[in-house]
């Protein structure tokens, strides 16, 4: 039986869900295992983020504030600069520079950022282990780890667990910047990202149709929730081809793959103007076997009637497979109650419209499962970044900003669904996740604290 729309979405929302919450989990383990007991004692690193202003606990709460906005909005700028240079680049066909700039960045982030953390773990656990041996763990860890994620025929889970593990370092890294530059810089890269992907003339979306243009892959990190089948070789299966099938007056089914693209436009026209609930089956499948004449060549379009489509080649041979006269009639049972199913499906279920229309609907659902679900490496880095940031103040901060991230991610793929097109994936997340940080600092944990001291239970 096939399974329903509904049961392949949450297929996907799993695929991309899982390992977004493991790398949430594991930046906050990092965060709880590494952090100092003071965070305010800590001396903030100066990187991109927080090139204008320095934060300092004593600044007052106006100095802070302005020095996060000025902060967030020099990074803001740099990011767009660089996405229109990548643009730009894949633009002009510069894809193997961009590739090796990938590998490159990927190679500088397992060996340095990713060996810093490495040494601050075995430190802080006080792993016996020598120089040499830590030296080729790190090597060889880099090196598989950059050939799993650009070099072909590598195993699809090792290259999604580089991919987290890449996810979980810069996301690390990100934490060790000060608590409102953090705050600031989150909120402005969900308004960046919501302009850059929807925002007709936005760098990533320009990207995205480059890409989509082309069919090719976009040139960036990006996180698969399955392997994916390339769109050149799969391009007969969304032609929606049609599998018609007829019952002979010698009681064989004759099977035959028919294309889209080799019907001709009266022939179209007229399939687009019946009613595709309507199946025509022959009189020896109604009447127990007797035929009559040219009526038992009449052609059964088996797969219209089931609202699927079929990825067979443009042939236009039949293929005939001989069923005694009992199992002709049980056929064309078969056959009147699908178009009894087909008749009373509900209406939430039934797409509504002509059958071009529906065509057209069937034709993005499979492109899009065919390609199936990504997700950036940077939705991965803020996502964690926001409860790294949680859990340096209380548990239940952290899991009230986890259940806000996964309901916005959530609500981002039923979106892509619906609307079958690129969609940004950090504003309805970080938007929830800060909103609960904040109303669970300010309100929840107030409340809860007070009520355990005192004894309560509500």
């Amino acid at each position: 039986m096939e399974s329903s729309i509904l049961e392949s979405i949450g297929v996907e929302i799993i695929g991309v869900m899982s390992p977004v919450s493991i790398c949430m989990f594991l930046v906050v383990l990092l965060v709880y295992a590494l952090s100092p007991s003071n965070p305010s004692s800590s001396s903030s690193i100066r990187t991109a983020a927080n090139l204008v202003y320095l934060e300092s606990p004593t600044d007052s709460t106006s100095e802070k504030l302005e020095g996060a906005l000025l902060n967030a909005l020099v990074f803001v700028i740099l990011i767009a600069l660089v996405t229109f240079l990548l643009v730009l680049l894949y633009y002009y066909n510069f894809t193997n520079f961009l590739k090796n700039y990938m590998r490159f960045s990927a190679f500088f982030v397992l060996a340095t950022m990713g060996g810093s953390i490495f040494l601050s773990i075995i430190q802080h656990f006080s792993i016996p282990i020598d120089s040499i041996t830590c030296f080729l763990l790190l090597f060889n860890f880099t090196l598989v780890g950059v050939l799993s994620m650009f070099a072909a025929g590598m195993p699809i889970l090792l290259r999604q667990a580089y991919m987290v593990c890449l996810g979980i370092i810069v996301a690390a890294w990100f934490t060790k910047l000060p608590e409102w530059t953090t705050w600031v810089l989150l909120v402005a890269l969900a308004l960046y990202d919501l302009v850059a992907v929807l925002a007709p003339g936005g760098p990533l979306k320009l990207l995205v149709e480059l890409a989509s243009t082309r069919d090719e892959e976009l040139p960036a990190l990006v996180y698969e929730a399955r392997p994916t089948v390339p769109r050149n070789a799969n391009a007969n299966a969304s032609s929606l081809g049609l599998l018609v099938a007829g019952v002979s007056d010698s009681g064989s089914v004759e099977l035959q793959a028919v294309s889209r693209d080799n019907v001709s436009p009266g022939e179209n026209g007229n399939r687009a103007s019946s009613d595709d609930s309507v199946v025509e089956v022959d009189s020896f499948a109604k009447e127990g076997g007797q035929s009559n004449g040219d009526e038992g060549q009449r052609l059964l379009p088996v797969d219209r009637a089931l609202g699927r489509h079929s990825s067979s080649s443009d042939t236009s041979e039949y293929s005939t497979v001989n069923v005694p006269s009992d199992r002709a009639r049980q056929f064309g049972s078969v056959a009147s109650e699908i178009v009894a199913d087909e008749e009373e499906m509900s209406p939430l279920v039934q797409m509504s419209g002509s059958g071009h229309e529906r065509d057209e609907l069937r034709r993005d659902a499979a492109e899009m499962f065919s390609r199936g679900i990504k997700l950036g490496l940077g939705d991965f880095i803020f996502y964690s970044v926001l409860v790294g940031r949680a859990a340096m103040y209380d548990l239940m901060t952290v899991y009230a900003c986890y259940l806000a991230i996964i309901s916005g991610l959530g609500c981002t793929l039923i979106l892509l669904s619906v609307c079958h097109r690129a969609l940004p994936a950090l504003p309805i997340s970080i938007a929830l996740g800060v909103i609960f940080y904040f109303l669970t600092r300010l309100l929840m944990e107030p409340f809860v604290v007070g009520a355990a001291t005192n004894l309560l239970m509500f």
